[in-house]
C-alpha cells in the first residue's frame, strides 16, 4: 500500500536543488509517494507569508534553500509551531565551507545561476548539440568535445543534451545503422573523445516497439526483431572494439548515470593526455 504525504520545497531560486534532494531521498523508501508543493523564487516576507499559508493548509515536511535569514527565520519558526519537520539543504554544506575557507558567506540567492562564462559555455554547448544531433553536420565535428555513437534508442540525444547543460560539453551524436558506413572523418580523431552506446537486445526491442506504437506504425518489422537487433548490437560492438572506443551499456542506466559515466571517461582521457605531455 502506498502512503501519500505533502512535502513543501521552498527556494529563493529555481527550486531544482530541493527537488533533486527530495527525489533522491524518497527513492530510498518503498510505498511512499510525495505530493510536492514547490515554492520557487521566495525572496520577500510577503512571498513567505503565502508559503506559510500553504503549509498550514497542507501540513508536511519542509525542505528549503533560503540564504537570507529574513525569509528563513519566519519559516523555521512557523514549522516549529506547527510541529512539522523543517530542514535546510544548504546550511550544513555552506557552514562547512565557511569554516574551511575561514570566510563569511555573501548570502546570494540563486548564486549558482549567475550569468558567468560557464553559463554561456553551456548555452554554446546546447546550440552545438542541436546542430549536431542524430548525425547532422558530421562533416564538421572538429569543435566537438565528445561524439556519441550508438544503435537506435540508446538515448543519444537526451544524453548529449544533459552533457551540454550540466558539463558544458559540445557533444555530437551519430546513429549506428547496419549496412550504412559511418562518415570517414569520425575515425582517427585527436583530442575528441568518442564513446559507443549500446543496450541489451530485449530492452531495445521493448523501447523500439513502444516507439512504433506511439507513431502508429507497423509494430512487426526487422527494427524490432530480436535476432536482427542482436546482430545489430554485435556489429556495433565490433566497430567500437576495432576503433578502441569505450563502450557504455545503457540498459540499466538513467540519462544522468550514463552522462556521469561518459564525463568520467572524458576527464580521465584528458588527465592521461596531460600527464603524457613532456
Amino acid at each position: 500500500m502506498t502512503e501519500s504525504f505533502h512535502i513543501h520545497l521552498v527556494s529563493d531560486s529555481t527550486g531544482e536543488t530541493t527537488q533533486g534532494v527530495l527525489r533522491a531521498s524518497i527513492a530510498q523508501f518503498e510505498g511512499v509517494e510525495a505530493q510536492e508543493h514547490i515554492w520557487p523564487m521566495v525572496r520577500s516576507t510577503a512571498q513567505m507569508e503565502l508559503v506559510i499559508e500553504g503549509i498550514r493548509e497542507n501540513p508536511g515536511p519542509v525542505v528549503f534553500t533560503l540564504v537570507s535569514s529574513r525569509t528563513r527565520q519566519p519559516l523555521v519558526e512557523e514549522c516549529a509551531r506547527l510541529g512539522v519537520p523543517c530542514v535546510s539543504v544548504l546550511e550544513p554544506v555552506i557552514g562547512m565551507f565557511a569554516r574551511y575557507f575561514n570566510q563569511k558567506t555573501v548570502n546570494r540567492p540563486g548564486g549558482q545561476h549567475t550569468l558567468n562564462a560557464e553559463y554561456f559555455d553551456r548555452i554554446d554547448a546546447l546550440h552545438y548539440v542541436m546542430a549536431h544531433d542524430d548525425g547532422q553536420a558530421t562533416q564538421d565535428v572538429s569543435e566537438a568535445d565528445l561524439i556519441l555513437i550508438g544503435v537506435s534508442r540508446t538515448s543519444k540525444t537526451p544524453t548529449s543534451i544533459y552533457l551540454a547543460n550540466h558539463y558544458g560539453l559540445k557533444t555530437a551524436n551519430v546513429p549506428f545503422v547496419p549496412g550504412i558506413p559511418l562518415p570517414d572523418n569520425l575515425f582517427g580523431l585527436k583530442d575528441i573523445v568518442v564513446v559507443g552506446l549500446t543496450a541489451s537486445a530485449d530492452r531495445l526491442v521493448q523501447i523500439r516497439r513502444n516507439r512504433l506504437l506511439m507513431l502508429h506504425q507497423e509494430p512487426e518489422t526487422d527494427y524490432v526483431d530480436i535476432d536482427t537487433v542482436k546482430a545489430e548490437i554485435s556489429e556495433a560492438r565490433k566497430l567500437f572494439s576495432k576503433n578502441a572506443w569505450p563502450v557504455i551499456d545503457v540498459t540499466r542506466r538513467s540519462i544522468e548515470e550514463t552522462a556521469a559515466a561518459i564525463y568520467q571517461l572524458y576527464t580521465r582521457y584528458h588527465e592521461e593526455a596531460d600527464a603524457a605531455k613532456p
